[in-house]
């Protein structure tokens, strides 16, 4: 049995995926829901069930007085890489599956001085984790790994997202 059998949420995966890849409708959705995001430029560079890599530039909104990008915004893109793919297992999910982060660790390597591409491999496990929570109706948490590279593809900084999945 393919995973997207297993899920039962195929055709909420799908579009949701359409959804945040149309340029207005994810800018329209930021600017009203994540305007720390909108304002900072965020923006996703590729998505699908498996994998999220979101892009922070480095720009006036992103900046510290060090001349580098801040952590709040590096911390922004990590999150939101891991999260994308924690809201397409949840989107339009019957029943409803509330989500949240619990747990942030980061580790820097290196000083963010240009843009910044955060990637997160672990959709099909965040949508068991997910599925666990509705099958088992027990709350489910998920660790999710997401490690920043710059330009040059040298590792920047890695975070560790711990998310919560409750059945309502």
């Amino acid at each position: 049995m393919d995973r997207s059998t297993q899920t039962g949420n195929t055709h909420s995966n799908e579009a949701f995926f359409r959804l945040i890849k149309n340029p207005f409708k994810f800018r329209l959705f930021l600017a009203r829901k994540l305007p720390a995001a909108f304002f900072s430029g965020l923006r996703i560079h590729y998505a699908d069930e498996d994998r999220c890599s979101v892009q922070v530039p480095f720009s006036a909104f992103t900046k510290n007085p060090f001349r580098s990008t801040y952590f709040a915004c590096l911390s922004m893109a990590a999150e939101m890489s891991t999260g994308v793919l924690a809201m397409a297992s949840v989107y339009k999910r019957k029943p409803a599956v509330s989500m949240l982060v619990v747990s942030l660790e980061a580790k820097f390597h290196k000083k963010a001085t240009g843009l910044t591409v955060f990637t997160c491999r672990e959709g099909g496990q965040i949508s068991a984790s997910v599925n666990r929570a509705v099958l088992d109706q027990t709350a489910q948490t998920f660790r999710a790994y997401a490690e920043g590279r710059n330009g040059a593809g040298e590792l920047v900084a890695e975070f560790w997202i711990t998310w919560a999945f409750k059945s309502r």
